[in-house]
Parts: C-alpha cells; structure tokens; sequence
C-alpha cells in the first residue's frame, strides 16, 4: 500500500477530485495549508502599498491506495494540477504499513 501527499494550489482542488474519482479513487482528505517553496512567497499589491507574503495557500491532499493504483494516482495528480507555473505544488510517495477501518476492522487494502 502506498500513502501519497500532494500540495496543490487551491483553485485546482475540485479538477483534481473529479480526475481522481474517474480513476477509482474512493477517498481522501483534504486540508488547507500554507506554505512556501523556491519561490520563497510573493510580493503582492493591497490599496497601493506593496507587501511581501511568504506563506502561501495551499491543498494537502491525503490519500491511501494499493501499489498497483498509486503509479496513476500520481500521474493524475500531476496532470491535472499542473498551470504550468511555478508553484504548482508536490507529490510525496510514501510506504503505507498498515490500515484499519475503525468501523468494521477491516485491515490493509480491504480497509481502503
């Protein structure tokens, strides 16, 4: 089992849930966020004056899948967050030791 992260920008969400469900993503978990990367920020105009914003918004997007599915699921992601431009975001791949569905006690990839 594998556990992706991805940081995207925030206008992309609803484009990349709809690709990720088309491939059979069955869930995920969503979290606002602020950070930055190589661009360290940017400088922004508010009622004439300049100021720099160094913490930027962002997505996390949180998913558990089977090895066989994460290769697509990154593809996917890539894709369709993709402008482009920079800031656009990552994707972490993980090894996913174990999971528990709390509900039924379903193990691993039956509890995806």
């Amino acid at each position: 089992m594998k556990f992706v992260i991805a940081i995207i920008k925030p206008f992309k969400l609803d484009e990349v849930r709809e690709a990720l469900a088309g491939i059979g993503v069955a869930g995920m978990t969503v979290s606002e966020v602020k950070g930055f990367g190589r661009q360290k920020g940017q400088t922004e105009i508010y009622r004439g004056a300049e100021y720099s914003v160094n913490m930027l918004p962002k997505v996390k997007l949180e998913i558990a899948t089977t090895e066989e599915l994460a290769p697509k699921v990154v593809e996917t992601i890539q894709q369709t967050a993709s402008t482009q431009s920079i800031g656009d975001g990552k994707i972490f791949v993980l090894d996913l030791a174990s999971t528990t569905r709390i509900r039924t006690g379903e193990t691993d990839e039956t509890a995806l």
